[in-house]
């Protein structure tokens, strides 16, 4: 499912048109985001779950074409916890 066919069944379950619910999609994403960049951001929607990030270690890794050894940098990545509403749903 995409954005658009989220938008859509926003619309058909609200009162809102399809362009405010694409907008509320895209503002969840630029706060969650923005959050996300602040030391130990971390957003917690009850039920659904938690956006957080973390951090990975340097590790030495092989480029798949020649077999050769790389190194790649520690780095943050988002992460994301179901909550325990989110898990019912889908059993």
């Amino acid at each position: 499912m995409n954005k658009s066919e989220i938008a859509q069944h926003m619309v058909k379950d609200s009162t809102i048109i399809k362009s405010n619910a694409i907008k509320v999609i895209d503002t969840l994403v630029t706060v969650i985001g923005d959050v996300l960049k602040k030391r130990d951001g971390k957003v917690t929607l009850v039920g659904f779950g938690t956006f957080k990030v973390i951090e990975k270690k340097a590790k030495v890794g092989r480029n798949p074409k020649t077999g050769a050894k790389i190194n790649i940098p520690k780095k943050k990545v988002p992460k994301f916890v179901p909550g325990k509403e989110l898990k019912k749903l889908i059993k």
